[in-house]
């Protein structure tokens, strides 16, 4: 088979929030039904694919820090692509990078932290 210029398979990995018991976890298996996945009473966080100033992993709806002004990574359907906003300016929408990621840090899921943020 001939190989493709610049294709890299990547890792699609997922959490979830489990809006029962709302503890965040990592998943042992998830339903596939054409295509879709579903995990009843979860709402599922993909990873980004990429990580924070630690290395740390990051998914979508984190909550990450850069200076003392905190952000959420969310996936934009219209747009096709991870971006980003500030908790202060939610209307102000950015798209996210790896530079601006290797920056920030992750402080938890949006989902964990509630009324904290």
């Amino acid at each position: 088979m001939a190989e493709i210029p610049e294709f890299k398979q990547r890792k699609i990995k997922f959490k979830a929030w489990d809006t029962e018991s709302r503890l965040l976890m990592r998943l042992n298996s998830i339903e596939c039904n054409k295509g879709e996945l579903i995990k009843k009473d979860h709402i599922l966080l993909q990873f980004t694919g990429m990580t924070d100033k630690n290395g740390d992993e990051i998914y979508e709806m984190d909550v990450l820090l850069i200076s003392d002004e905190k952000f959420v990574v969310f996936w934009n359907e219209e747009k096709n692509g991870w971006f980003y906003y500030s908790l202060k300016s939610p209307d102000n929408r950015q798209i996210f990078l790896t530079s601006q990621a290797e920056k920030m840090m992750r402080l938890g899921s949006f989902f964990e932290l509630g009324q904290s943020v």
